[in-house]
């Protein structure tokens, strides 16, 4: 494809069309230059390609496919090579689909364990999330199949997702929520990048020059495409000039026209104009050679994967030895999810599974002694009645072992809405009680997208979790409880004890529009070492059925670079009589820094087999950007002279060696950031200061101000209403009312369920979403300027625009 002899070639009317979708799933195209459309889809853990119209939240089937893992399952691998493995096989199945791009994967950081969406991402770690961002990418790529990283940035709460505001301190923002995007950037070189629903520090991220600009083509170097998430775009006259390239979905005649118009009225350049065509045109040219790559798509081959991914990614929390079971033990299997299990998240990145196994079926092909079943409970609310938590009992105390499935419901995640607490169905914690109470001998097997209280964790012999594994994660779970494969995955995320203790506790999903990140840099693991919290299970933390000691520290610098850059190695041996795989992890620790630091970052990981009875040298080798923070001030990253302690960990608190070393670097100093930040404690980064926005506040409202920098944003005002108004703000009004009852009605026609739990979540995912978002309930884009209209009491206005819409629909037809 000649991009130049093309765009020289398009009248101004083509290159408008271009920039957005001509339905839910494909680009634009010009048939008359021979540019053809080309299909997107959503990831990231399986193919969503859907044959019948635009569905966001999956509420309608799509072709089957191979499920695997979601991103919180396969993180805890911490496994590159096995996500690019996967990644290769996700394009596969693109390319027997005909789907250019994928949409995914994501990489946005777990700000706190109760996001509606964190089975979708990889961490709370951004090392971490961006290293196996890049590995899926990469694979997927390599199959001439495009990525769409997402969403860029600051998107870590569903509540309120197209209308907030994440206010967001610019250490915090460069250290934690851009860092996974840059080294997936760095990496993998993605073909696209979809900007967020979100504002960020005030401005839509659809028309965030700073974002898309600024950072990602300017600083970080990237040439690809951005898009919008679905019917993110906000202002068609700043999104272009700010670096927004594609709109999706479609059709949007309304935004050509309006590019068109802009472009004549000079108010967008015709350079920004061939900026974004030359970006969607490199993209469709990357599709068509992509298409021309040889490839095969062995199905079988990837359920084998899948099985595998699950295999590697489940983490074995807790063990007395009762693990792996003998051969002819007599085994009670209780639980619903072990014949119906939970094995993928909702929303976007729902899929049909080509096959899908659970724990029941393979565990009677596997096991040789005497199997029971009783389900405990409902599969899908995970309430039990009392006869149901009675036959549990019952059959855990005529069997040698007791097997419980137990975890979240569908309806306690999804995309769209976050949990409001970290509980468990309480029949399900009723039901783990009981059965521990009946036969002290019970393994409980854990399935859910993000942590969850686990109060009743000392009662059990042992813990195993899952996750959301897939497709084969019954094969998994069985091979793992009998044996056949040995738990190496460690977590990838922080278990906290209660919700109480998670540094957004009390703010978390924020109800307001503007979502302020006061424990900046403090998510995670950083924040449970600062303030010294226990936790029930700490990031990077998974046992085996085999041990492993660490000895040999060396580090050395390494030569003709830099103060910090050195080499360090160790031996790593297995102590044990099974083969395994440790998962090793390097951490950096500041000693008394001058400026605010966490307690010590992640800094390489490595997932290593070693035989048993053997030994592995792993060698690991750092450069300067491992001691750095990010300046504000300086608008760079900066390495602060000192000393350094360099920890090779089992865990973040597991330490196995350790050794100091000293860094040359800018002279230590106060960063002047309040003491808060310097020395957190628990619940420090709460909001419990009520002055109003605008004036100078105490406690951590106003110490998040110093240290933001500038003004708080003040609260938007309900009027006058605009297309990024949300349902509940229209539903002040009389006509609001009307627009949210035809939108409900929409809804529960597309959820199908009787489920009051599920049509309430979604109920209120609705009435956060903005008016613009009519577009995905199946009205006109055009119905949007409409509803604004007559909700800031411009009726003629509004009785304009209809007409006008209607007579253009007319003569078209």
């Amino acid at each position: 494809m000649d991009i130049d002899e093309i765009i020289s070639k398009m009248t101004q009317q083509e290159k408008c069309a271009l920039l957005a979708g001509s339905d839910g799933w494909h680009t634009m195209g010009c048939e008359r230059l021979g540019v053809p459309q080309i299909m997107m889809a959503d990831g990231p853990h399986g193919l969503r390609k859907q044959t019948d119209g635009v569905d966001i939240l999956g509420f309608n089937d799509s072709i089957p496919v191979t499920c695997f893992p979601t991103a919180s399952a396969m993180a805890c691998s911490f496994d590159e090579r096995l996500l690019e493995r996967i990644g290769q096989a996700l394009g596969e199945e693109c390319r027997a689909e005909g789907v250019s791009v994928l949409l995914g994967p994501g990489v946005n950081m777990k700000r706190s364990p109760l996001s509606g969406r964190n089975f979708e991402y990889f961490s709370e770690d951004p090392y971490l999330a961006g290293h196996l961002g890049a590995a899926h990418i990469r694979g997927v790529q390599s199959r001439g199949v495009g990525c769409a990283l997402k969403h860029f940035a600051g998107n870590s709460q569903e509540k309120a997702r197209m209308t907030s505001d994440s206010v967001i301190d610019d250490r915090a923002l460069h250290e934690i929520y851009l860092r996974a995007f840059h080294i997936a950037v760095q990496e993998s070189d993605p073909w696209a990048v979809m900007t967020a629903y979100n504002r960020l520090n005030g401005t839509y991220c659809s028309e965030n020059r700073t974002l898309m600009t600024d950072i990602l083509r300017d600083r970080w170097g990237w040439h690809g495409l951005t898009v919008t998430d679905w019917e993110a775009l906000s202002s068609v006259y700043a999104s272009l000039p700010a670096g927004l390239d594609l709109c999706m979905p479609g059709p949007r005649p309304d935004y050509a026209e309006a590019v068109d118009w802009a472009v004549r009225r000079k108010s967008i350049t015709r350079y920004e104009l061939d900026r974004a065509v030359r970006s969607i045109l490199e993209l469709t040219d990357k599709a068509q050679r992509g298409a021309r790559i040889p490839y095969e798509c062995d199905v079988d081959a990837h359920l084998a994967l899948a099985q595998e991914a699950a295999e590697r990614s489940a983490v074995l929390l807790k063990n007395d030895g009762i693990l792996p079971l003998a051969p002819r033990e007599s085994v009670a299997v209780i639980g619903a999810f072990a014949k119906e299990p939970r094995y993928q998240g909702a929303g976007s990145s729902r899929i049909v599974p080509k096959v899908l196994d659970n724990f029941w079926d393979a565990y009677l092909e596997s096991h040789e002694g005497p199997i029971g079943y009783a389900p405990g409970y409902a599969a899908a609310s995970g309430v039990a009645t009392e006869a149901q938590l009675a036959e549990a009992e019952a059959l855990a105390r005529t069997h040698d072992v007791a097997i419980v499935f137990a975890g979240l419901p569908d309806t306690y995640e999804s995309e769209g809405f976050d949990r409001r607490s970290m509980r468990m169905p309480a029949n399900q914690v009723e039901l783990i009680e009981r059965v521990c109470e009946a036969n002290p001998r019970t393994v409980v097997v854990l399935m859910g997208g993000a942590p969850f209280d686990l109060a009743w964790r000392h009662k059990p012999a042992a813990i195993l979790l899952m996750y959301l594994s897939g497709c084969q994660g019954g094969h998994a779970a069985a091979r793992l409880i009998d044996g056949a494969a040995n738990p190496s995955g460690k977590l990838a995320e922080t278990w906290p004890i209660e919700r109480a203790d998670t540094p957004t506790a009390g703010r978390y999903p924020d109800t307001r529009s503007e979502i302020l990140y006061t424990e900046s840099i403090f998510i995670g693991y950083r924040y449970y070492d600062a303030v010294g919290l226990p936790v029930a299970y700490p990031f990077g933390f998974g046992l085996s059925y085999t041990t492993f000691a660490y000895r040999d520290l060396r580090i050395k610098p390494l030569p003709g670079q830099e103060s910090g850059c050195v080499s360090v190695s160790f031996t790593v041996e297995n102590t044990g009589a099974r083969d395994g795989r440790e998962i090793v992890q390097l951490y950096v620790a500041p000693i008394d820094p001058g400026v605010y630091k966490a307690p010590q970052t992640l800094q390489r990981f490595a997932n290593v087999a070693i035989p048993a009875g053997g030994a592995k040298r792993v060698t690991f080798e750092l450069d300067r950007r491992a001691f750095a923070h990010y300046d504000a001030q300086l608008k760079g990253w900066c390495v602060e002279a000192g000393s350094y302690e360099i920890r090779v960990s089992a865990s973040s608190r597991d330490v196995r060696l350790a050794q100091r070393i000293d860094v040359e670097g800018i002279a230590k100093h106060d960063d002047g950031a309040p003491i808060r930040y310097h020395h957190p404690v628990a619940g420090c980064f709460q909001l419990f200061d009520s002055t109003p926005r605008g004036k100078r506040a105490r406690g951590a409202l106003g110490d998040f101000e110093d240290l933001y920098g500038r003004p708080l944003p003040e609260m938007r005002p309900l009027r006058p209403f605009t297309i990024d108004s949300s349902v509940s703000d229209a539903m002040h009004t009389v006509y609001g009312k009307v627009l949210g009852g035809a939108v409900y009605r929409r809804m529960r026609e597309m959820v199908g369920t009787d489920d009051e739990n599920l049509q309430r979540a979604y109920a209120e995912m609705l009435s956060d979403m903005p008016i613009k978002s009519m577009h995905m309930q199946g009205f006109r884009m055009s119905s949007a300027g409409v509803v604004v209209d007559v909700l800031n009491r411009h009726y003629v206005r509004g009785l304009l625009r209809w007409k006008e819409a209607h007579d253009k629909k007319k003569r078209k037809n």
